[in-house]
């Protein structure tokens, strides 16, 4: 794979926003995937297959911490994505 398509891949896990309210949930910090069930509005199955996309992409890593699976941002470059896209809306829209 490209380094082109490997962007482009992180750019469509972001773009959706269903994934992109689960990075900001983990912004500051992991949370166990029993807790963002319960602050994502749609069942398991679907959760499941965006953690997915986002751990396949490289977003998003996990580590099983007992019964269970904790999710988190795997790198501080995606926050500085997250903050670059946040400033860029702030600006567009104040303009």
């Amino acid at each position: 794979m490209t380094n082109e398509e490997i962007s482009v891949k992180i750019f469509k896990a972001l773009g959706h926003p269903i994934r992109y309210k689960i990075v900001k949930f983990l912004y500051n910090g992991p949370m166990c995937v029993c807790k963002l069930n319960e602050d994502i509005e749609f069942s398991q199955a679907n959760l499941s297959q965006h953690l997915k996309i986002l751990k396949e992409a490289g977003i998003l890593v996990s580590e099983k911490i007992g019964m269970n699976i904790h999710y988190k941002i795997s790198s501080d470059k995606i926050k500085n994505i997250i903050d670059s896209v946040d400033e860029l809306v702030v600006n567009f829209i104040l303009k």
